[in-house]
């Protein structure tokens, strides 16, 4: 049996990237697909794409009304919403000395304000219902520190302590909420010069892996944690990120690569 089966998902974020790998792997795996997103040309080629199993809708992830409108053509199309992939997200490159009010505002609105609009209007059907699965994109970055990052960094420290309350306050109820931490994903965001591959791994040769990892392992974890494979995980915190977090190489010295 697929590990999807009978299951609608909602991925934010889904029209490309790791939103988009996670909508193919899903919808292979029997889930019933719907794909967020505010670039509408993109989402509704991966829909077409996917079948008359996969939807796109508009979705700007800051706006609570179009959340409502989200979650209305979702049951309209498929019936309740089972998992939501809280991946909409942007990253601005900036010290904090050169951050704007502005700046700052856009990061928290689609990055944490998205994801805590999905987790409240989403989440009170789950609740309501007894059961389902988030999912909370945060970022290695919402581990640790990175300079040039301070907006993203804030909004990905809070979707991960967001994700904790949640699971707290849902968790009793019958659905489980855990967040995704990415390191360096080869996407347009995260890769937006389309470097060669051998190219961009050469910024990765302080990271035990050694490489930009793949939208697809990113996908897979998702699933893991939307499947009923992960029924006892609540306020999980996964690292996909290559070793990043498990810290830096000291070149020359014995264990590091080529030593």
């Amino acid at each position: 049996m697929k590990r999807l089966a009978n299951k609608v998902a909602v991925i934010t974020g889904g029209a490309r990237g790791m939103g988009a790998a996670t909508a193919r792997l899903f919808a292979a795996e029997g889930a019933k697909v719907v794909i967020a997103d505010l670039l509408v040309d993109d989402g509704e080629a991966l829909a077409t794409s996917l079948g008359a199993d996969a939807l796109f809708q508009r979705l700007d992830a800051s706006d609570e009304a179009s959340w409502h409108s989200l979650i209305a053509a979702t049951e309209a199309r498929f019936g309740s919403i089972d998992v939501l992939v809280n991946n909409a997200g942007v990253l601005l490159f900036r010290t904090i000395a050169e951050t704007s009010k502005a700046d700052f505002e856009r990061v928290i609105d689609v990055n944490l304000l998205g994801c805590f609009l999905g987790v409240k209007l989403v989440g009170a059907g789950m609740v309501a219902r007894g059961r389902g699965a988030i999912v909370n994109i945060s970022s290695a970055d919402g581990m640790k520190g990175a300079n040039g990052l301070g907006a993203y960094c804030a909004s990905k420290w809070g979707i991960r302590g967001l994700t904790r309350v949640a699971a707290m306050e849902y968790g009793h109820r019958g659905v489980r909420v855990n967040s995704v931490h990415p390191g360096g994903i080869d996407t347009a965001m995260g890769n937006p010069y389309a470097e060669k591959r051998e190219d961009v791994n050469k910024r990765y040769t302080m990271v035990p892996l050694q490489r930009v990892g793949e939208p697809d392992e990113v996908a897979r974890t998702s699933l893991f944690l939307a499947s009923d494979e992960s029924s006892y995980l609540c306020g999980a915190e996964i690292a996909v990120d290559g070793g990043m977090l498990t810290g830096q190489y000291y070149v020359g010295f014995p264990g590091a690569p080529g030593v």
